[in-house]
């Protein structure tokens, strides 16, 4: 019988009761070890969700209070998921009751999801639509192009040597937009 890790997260440091709530829920539940951190959902960077699955083991079942302390989106549940899979250890989330353990508990978070999917296509065709009506009444502007300035000073940086998640990190940007920018210019 493998043993049972704890994973709990609050948005922000100020979020002090409900993350010992998370660790008295997780302890309650029979976690030997919990890994706690305070940080947004949508920060890539979460170190100790990191620790806390290099650590698991095979027949160990990793737990949560909630599925918004774990992931981010349906995508990031389900890589999550497949990296806790793949240790040969199981899921448990405990507001939901489900654990991945159990056949029931497979078919619910493939339902999960699906729907999931569904429910970010729909979202992406209602917008698609929007965009669409907005343009055709004129309305619809798209992104103000970069100013020339910070266009050429993002450049002159990457002259320089510095990596687009530096470049990114300095002038306030999305790696994303760096790259953009930098592939404009060939």
């Amino acid at each position: 019988m493998g043993e049972t890790i704890g994973y709990a997260r609050t948005s922000t440091t100020d979020q002090i009761a409900g993350l010992e709530a998370q660790k008295r829920d997780l302890e309650a539940a029979g976690c030997t070890r919990v890994y706690d951190e305070q940080t947004s959902g949508a920060d890539a960077d979460r170190p100790e969700l990191g620790r806390a699955l290099d650590f698991i083991r095979e027949a160990d079942t990793f737990v949560v209070t909630k599925i918004d302390r774990l992931a981010r989106n349906m995508k990031h549940l389900l890589e999550i998921v497949e990296t806790i899979n793949s240790t040969g250890a199981t899921l448990r989330i405990l507001d939901m009751d489900l654990d991945t353990g159990t056949p029931t508990g497979k078919l619910m978070l493939q339902v999960l999801g699906a729907v999931g999917e569904f429910e970010r296509a729909m979202m992406l065709e209602r917008q698609r639509e929007g965009i669409a009506k907005a343009k055709a009444e004129g309305r619809y502007k798209g992104r103000p192009p970069m100013d020339a300035e910070k266009v050429g000073v993002i450049k002159a940086m990457k002259a320089a040597g510095k990596t687009p998640t530096q470049i990114a990190q300095e002038a306030g940007l999305a790696r994303s937009t760096v790259y953009r920018i930098l592939g404009a210019s060939g």
